[in-house]
């Protein structure tokens, strides 16, 4: 028998975990986070409670880590850019290529029912747990391609605490809009206006 190759064994890993964490927010839109169990949530995705537990503690870690995952992809990804590139047009490239499909009118109603899932409190605590090791992933590779220390320098930690700050506000901004927005082009203004120092906004005095 062949053996797989560590790249294969590691993108069909990637590839159960993607299906756990959409299975798991689909059913919470569904049904509401409350009403969903594990065993529904590795029925959906196709695999045994037994290997969702091998990814995920909880519910709300399987659905909130679709997210942090996104970041920490984008991690690795930054420290794969020209090194003559600026360091903003190159967070901004692996950011925004997290969501190369979010550039079509979402439905109304999965918006509506994703912000609910979204308001509850586990999903905010487990927002705020994987969003710090996210955040600490993030300012290493700052942090390698700058030559700063991620530990003991201010640097890589403030682009990376400013960058995410980004994403979060752009997040709130696409599940709050009435009417609905793409996310993308939220999320390209916002990395733009950061880039940019922040200027006030054209309607400012």
């Amino acid at each position: 028998m062949t053996k797989e190759q560590p790249g294969l064994r590691e993108r069909k890993k990637a590839a159960t975990r993607e299906a756990i964490t959409w299975a798991a927010l689909c059913l919470a839109v569904e049904r509401g986070l409350e009403n969903v169990r594990v065993e529904d949530i590795a029925a959906r995705a196709g695999v045994s409670p037994r290997t969702y537990n091998n990814y995920f503690s909880s519910k709300a870690e399987a659905i909130v880590s679709r997210h942090h995952d996104r970041i920490v992809l984008a991690a690795e990804e930054l420290l794969a850019r020209p090194a003559e590139e600026p360091l903003w047009e190159a967070l901004t490239h692996v950011l925004l290529a997290r969501f190369e499909r979010a550039t079509e009118d979402p439905d109304p109603e999965w918006t509506s029912a994703v912000r609910l899932v979204m308001s509850r409190p586990a999903l905010q605590a487990e927002f705020s747990r994987g969003g710090a090791v996210a955040r600490t992933g993030l300012a290493a590779a700052v942090a390698a391609r700058t030559g700063t220390d991620a530990a003991r320098d201010l640097y890589p930690r403030l682009v990376a605490a400013v960058a995410l700050a980004a994403v979060d506000a752009a997040n709130e901004q696409y599940l709050a809009a009435d009417p609905v927005v793409p996310y993308r082009p939220l999320l390209a203004d916002a990395l733009r206006q950061v880039a940019a120092g922040l200027p006030a906004p054209p309607s400012s005095p």
